[in-house]
């Protein structure tokens, strides 16, 4: 099984030993929703695809476009555009779509429309005319689309398959689907080791695709150990992409992925627990480390992290105890009573009386 530590040459684990640039990944046209509801604000050139259907970029793809009945796959959001409802997300559900061009569902020739005129890593903002969307009758259903509506898509083409190269997943047998799966880990292999993260992942999400849940839902013994084979790596070396580039929470919920099937599966839980670490969550990470080594005491990698995590204690503490030490100030040295010097002065008569009294008597005897 290929892991991305085979790429980096590490030998003992470690995950952040050489620095890691990704190509642009930054949104070049536009901004996310601030609150995740509503669809991004893009400022783009509009580009008229067709007369009900229009293109917003907000992050430039590379490469070439798919043609007709290319397999894509892609990640969408959708909106209505009067009442800015959202009913799709495949990101949260995090299963992307397999679309045929040309062959895609009724309501979705907008859709198709739009991706046919995308690179891959490509996001867009679209604007479709209920007539290529859910017409005259809507959807009332699920999703949940209300008739005339014209749809908002946020799109991203993860990547594609020509024609020539195989077929839809459902077509597929078994070992060709495993086999499609294992051929985009590697090509996403291939491009981890040229520093492209953004295209590494997407040939890592292309092969998650052909292994989804209905798919791994059929599989038993030797066909499901065989998928899990290429899927669970293709998960983690996801995850080592997003945490060089500080994409933590992505990263966790990679792993977590991966520790459903195999809970103790030490490069989930280590590279959950670096995630966890950078976010702050001390005690989550200490507890992944700490059951990494578990079943790993020979990496060298995990007790360093569980030492940073110790060190960062440590710093937390000294440092609230300056804070509170500032906070309430040094205590207060105790004042010096003032002197009474009548009381001064008849303790010194008291004394000279009662050394003239003794005298006096010395004399006396």
């Amino acid at each position: 099984m290929e892991e991305l530590q085979e790429l980096q040459n590490q030998s003992d684990g470690q995950d952040a030993e050489s620095e890691i640039v990704a190509e642009s990944a930054s949104f070049v046209n536009g901004e996310l929703r601030q609150d995740g509801s509503g669809p991004p604000k893009v400022d783009s050139e509009v580009e008229v695809l067709h007369e009900k259907v229009t293109k917003q970029i907000i992050k430039e793809g590379h490469g070439q476009k798919p043609s007709k009945y290319s397999t894509c796959f892609v990640h969408y959001r959708a909106w209505t555009e009067s009442t800015q409802h959202k009913f799709e997300d495949t990101w949260q559900e995090q299963r992307p779509l397999e679309l045929v061009l040309g062959k895609e569902k009724r309501e979705m020739t907008g859709l198709g429309i739009g991706v046919y005129s995308m690179k891959s890593g490509e996001r867009a903002l679209l604007h479709v005319h209920s007539e290529l969307g859910y017409g005259k009758e809507g959807n009332f259903s699920f999703p949940n689309v209300p008739p005339m509506a014209n749809i908002l898509y946020e799109v991203e083409l993860i990547g594609f398959d020509e024609t020539q190269e195989g077929k839809a997943r459902s077509d597929m047998t078994v070992e060709e689907r495993i086999s499609a799966a294992d051929r985009r880990k590697m090509d996403g292999n291939a491009f981890f080791k040229e520093e492209k993260l953004e295209e590494a992942m997407q040939q890592y999400e292309m092969a998650i695709a052909y292994m989804g849940d209905d798919f791994m839902f059929q599989l038993f013994d030797k066909y499901r150990d065989m998928a899990l084979a290429v899927k669970n790596p293709c998960h983690l070396n996801m995850a080592a992409c997003l945490i060089k580039l500080k994409r933590y929470e992505e990263a966790i919920a990679q792993c977590s992925i991966v520790l459903v099937e195999d809970e103790n599966n030490v490069k989930a839980l280590f590279r959950r627990g670096k995630a966890r670490a950078e976010l702050g969550q001390t005690d989550a990470a200490r507890e992944d480390f700490t059951k990494a080594r578990k079943f790993a005491p020979e990496d060298k990698a995990i007790p360093r992290e569980l030492r940073l995590l110790a060190e960062h204690d440590k710093a937390v503490y000294q440092k609230q105890k300056e804070l509170y030490k500032g906070l309430f100030g040094p205590r207060p040295e105790p004042k010096p009573k003032p002197t009474n010097w009548l009381i001064l002065i008849w303790q010194w008569l008291l004394s000279l009386f009662y050394r003239v009294f003794r005298i006096d008597r010395l004399k006396a005897d």
